[in-house]
């Protein structure tokens, strides 16, 4: 059950930041539209693809779709609310970037994945929507951005693996990963926290 609420939470959250960047790129309401839908349930998509769910289970469940179909078009017509677009943006993106880390990894496992493609498949299924989102747009990926945002969602996704392997119930593993993850994605956005880069050449 908390892991249902959690995807529907990731997928809204995601589908708003989409929804966000449509509304900041002065998009029409069928291109906010399409760039929120595909934010939300893009990660879900790609998750069910490598653990060979076909079709998809954001591709069969009205509960999934419609949420981000029903929240990118609130976006679209309450987005004056939100003052600060990139800051609502940010943040949306690294709560449902923490969510689909730790529902993809839970989901990995209750598909008899390793330990090893548990984490994969989790860090691939947080990053999947928001890549897609910044290719429609025609931005450079956060995903490679020097910021931290791979790696939060990495180490969430881990952490849920671990806590499993310990004996830790899934739903236990799933508070612990998503906060872990969100948080370190916003406090790694505050402090500017970034990996380090090549050295320029002379």
């Amino acid at each position: 059950m908390l892991q249902q609420f959690l995807e529907l939470v990731g997928i809204a959250a995601f589908a708003a930041s989409g929804a966000l960047v449509g509304v900041s790129k002065r998009l029409d309401l069928f291109g906010v539209f399409c760039v929120g839908v595909f934010t939300g349930i893009g990660g879900g998509i790609v998750r069910d693809i490598l653990l060979g769910i076909h079709p998809p289970t954001s591709l069969t469940s009205w509960a999934n779709f419609g949420t981000a179909a029903v929240t990118s078009l609130v976006v679209f017509y309450a987005h004056s609310i939100l003052d600060r677009l990139r800051t609502a943006i940010l943040t949306l993106d690294a709560l449902g970037m923490g969510v689909f880390a730790t529902t993809g990894a839970v989901i990995a496992l209750e598909h008899d994945s390793g330990a090893l493609a548990a984490v994969l498949i989790g860090g691939t299924a947080a990053i999947g929507g928001g890549v897609m989102r910044d290719v429609l747009v025609n931005e450079m990926p956060l995903l490679l951005h020097k910021d931290l945002y791979a790696v939060p969602a990495l180490l969430g996704a881990a952490l849920v693996v671990v806590v499993i392997e310990m004996g830790g119930v899934n739903n236990l593993a799933l508070v612990i990963g998503t906060v872990f993850a969100t948080g370190l994605r916003l406090v790694a956005l505050w402090r500017n926290w970034s990996l380090p880069s090549p050295r320029p050449t002379r």
